[in-house]
């Protein structure tokens, strides 16, 4: 895997990934930035929300659960000093779908955090405290 990061003017960057997709990175207006995009800390919030919800929504798919939607909502917390570095993280996903079996749902969580995301597990080890909680919508047959 590999990304290259190209500076374009500023404090904004443009990322590239090694599949050929591009994300702008920026900083707010305080440190020289434009607020054209995330800040880079925000982008490793949102990798590690990509990567704990493909987990969960695949591991449902192989359950055979019929979820018709699947979002998490992550919190963190960075230390005061430099680096501010995270200190907590809180991961809430909120599941809907039909008939969904909540034991699924709960094991689907926790196996990514335990054993598939490997944001979460990174994080982890740095001694980031990871914490996550769910929510089930059931949606009507109709």
């Amino acid at each position: 895997m590999n990304v290259k990061v190209d500076w374009s003017g500023n404090m904004t960057f443009t990322a590239t990934s090694g599949s050929g997709h591009q994300v702008l990175m920026d900083g707010p207006p305080a440190a020289g930035g434009e607020n054209k995009g995330p800040r880079p800390m925000e982008m490793m919030l949102m990798g590690m929300g990509g990567c704990t919800s493909f987990d969960v929504k695949a591991m449902l798919n192989k359950s055979r659960q019929d979820v018709t939607g699947c979002e998490v909502e992550l919190q963190a917390e960075r230390a005061d000093a430099v680096p501010a570095v995270f200190t907590k993280i809180h991961c809430h996903f909120k599941v809907t779908g039909r008939n969904l079996k909540e034991a699924l749902v709960k094991r689907a969580v926790a196996l990514s955090a335990e054993k598939y995301c490997s944001a979460s597990i990174m994080f982890n080890d740095a001694g980031v405290e990871i914490s996550h909680s769910y929510e089930i919508h059931q949606q009507d047959l109709a």
